[in-house]
């Protein structure tokens, strides 16, 4: 995959390098700052775009604020953006722009080789990836929510699939067949009220609705 990666911190930014680069990837910029992201993701339109949240000269949403206007000007471009801490407002806005093709992780997970890489894979080829700590704290920050009226196994369902799990590795992690999968996102789109016929875009409605829902009180 062609990448363009932004990343202020010149230590995580070679590691991120040689990473990507192992991994058989192509490297087309490396830039460090926020106002570089922009000109370099419309010089090279890359297959994927590895951004940190929080860019100099501010280091408040620079590389988020990049992320949603490239993703305005070219349509569809994968994104996936990584960050310090848990910014569940960073993660909704992201997806809120357009559900296909995102990924929130949080820079620990950079650790974990083969997760990011999946991450990377799934966010490229159109899916998403939501980091197991962000989800976590979404699904415990709402009260009174449609979420409530979920049992734990639908809520452990839906956890899988804001993260950006299929079926099929749904199932095999919690050691439960397809069919039951299938069953309880059934359940999660019905008690979410989501369109049943929408059988294109379900599973991205189920995580917008899912994060939606869990914005509020802490």
């Amino acid at each position: 995959m062609r990448i363009v990666l932004a990343e202020d911190n010149a230590l995580l930014r070679e590691g991120l390098v040689l990473l990507l680069t192992s991994a058989g990837h192509e490297m087309v910029a490396v830039v460090g700052s926020g106002p570089e992201i922009l000109p370099a993701l419309l010089e090279h339109r890359p297959d994927v775009a590895v951004l940190d949240v929080r860019m100099p000269p501010g280091f408040r949403d620079e590389g988020l604020r990049a992320a949603l206007e490239a993703r305005e000007k070219i349509p569809g471009l994968p994104v996936l953006v990584l960050s310090q801490y848990v910014e569940e407002s960073y993660a909704a806005e992201l997806l809120g722009g357009g559900a296909s093709g995102v990924g929130y992780l949080l820079k620990d997970r950079v650790g974990r080789v083969d997760e990011f890489l999946d991450a990377l894979e799934r966010v490229a080829s159109g899916g998403t990836a939501l980091d197991p700590e962000v989800v976590t704290e979404l699904l415990t920050r709402r009260k009174d929510s449609p979420l409530d009226q979920l049992t734990p196994r639908e809520r452990e369902v839906l956890k899988l699939m804001a993260e950006g799990r299929d079926n099929t590795t749904i199932a095999t992690m919690l050691v439960i067949t397809e069919r039951s999968v299938s069953k309880h996102i059934g359940n999660v789109f019905l008690k979410l009220s989501l369109p049943p016929s929408d059988s294109g875009h379900r599973r991205v409605l189920a995580v917008l609705a899912y994060l939606n829902n869990a914005q509020g009180q802490p």
